[in-house]
């Protein structure tokens, strides 16, 4: 079981099963982002990486609002609920960076989950999960470039690595909001369903992923993250290789090949 101490009053962390759910909680202000909701989303992704027993993590928003982004009337200052942020900042000067998925994302999959507005840091963090849900009525948008700001959270590299140039181009500098079939038509997200619906499709996807072979999903997720489309085909079947042939010797393996032979599920313990 995960700690007790995961959660702030601004970002909700519960188990369920073997997979985590991170909620945004500050409904009131759309979501908006805040030292208590950072802490929590950065102490969430060290957690996953922490415990053998979780294989993935969902990423979802309280009420009708998945982000807001940046709360642009407040800023980024601490208030003093917000006390212990700025001591982690202390010790780890990118711990927001590493709360947003800029960088050191975790290395178990994540799942979005979104239901109405994903605008500015919201849309940011989507880029740095691996499987997208949105509710029919969800918008999306990297609209900093209208406040005279820029997207510094990786929207202006990873966004057009993610869907076809000229769409990044467009949604960065137009900050130009996007619907979730629109999202889906360009690969920005994976599945639209009925308003309402998003958490309940994403924990079907966690719940599946739960089913497969953890070591096997650890390998695949290592493989998505460190073996980037620009790498020459090469590099990148020996990196393959080097991740993913070591499982065939596992316990883990066997048993998948003989539940297979048997017609039953297997039972996977992690070895």
């Amino acid at each position: 079981m995960i700690r007790d101490d995961l959660s702030t009053p601004h970002c909700r962390v519960e188990q369920e099963g073997n997979y985590l759910i991170v909620t945004l909680a500050r409904p009131e202000a759309k979501n908006a982002l805040s030292s208590a909701m950072l802490l929590g989303m950065y102490r969430s992704w060290r957690a996953l990486d922490d415990e053998d027993g979780l294989l993935c993590a969902i990423l979802t928003g309280e009420g009708d609002t998945f982000c807001a982004g940046m709360d642009l009337k407040k800023g980024m200052q601490s208030t003093p609920e917000d006390e212990a942020f700025m001591a982690l900042m202390a010790e780890v000067p990118d711990a927001h960076w590493q709360a947003l998925l800029r960088h050191n994302v975790p290395k178990k999959p994540l799942i979005l989950a979104v239901e109405g507005f994903a605008l500015a840091g919201g849309t940011e963090m989507l880029q740095g999960t691996d499987i997208r849900v949105a509710a029919e009525d969800a918008v999306f948008g990297i609209t900093e470039v209208q406040r005279g700001l820029y997207p510094v959270g990786g929207s202006s590299i990873r966004l057009r690595r993610q869907i076809p140039y000229c769409v990044a181009a467009e949604m960065l500098l137009l900050g130009e909001r996007v619907t979730a079939q629109e999202a889906k038509g360009f690969g920005l997200i994976n599945h639209v369903v009925p308003k309402g619906q998003a958490l309940a499709r994403a924990k079907e996807i966690a719940g599946r992923i739960g089913r497969n072979g953890p070591l096997s999903v650890k390998a695949l997720t290592r493989a998505l993250r460190e073996i980037e489309a620009c790498v020459p085909e090469s590099d990148a079947l020996a990196k393959e290789l080097e991740i993913g042939w070591p499982l065939f010797g596992t316990k883990d393996a066997k048993e998948g090949m003989k539940a297979f032979k048997e017609k039953r599920d297997p039972k996977f313990t992690g070895e």
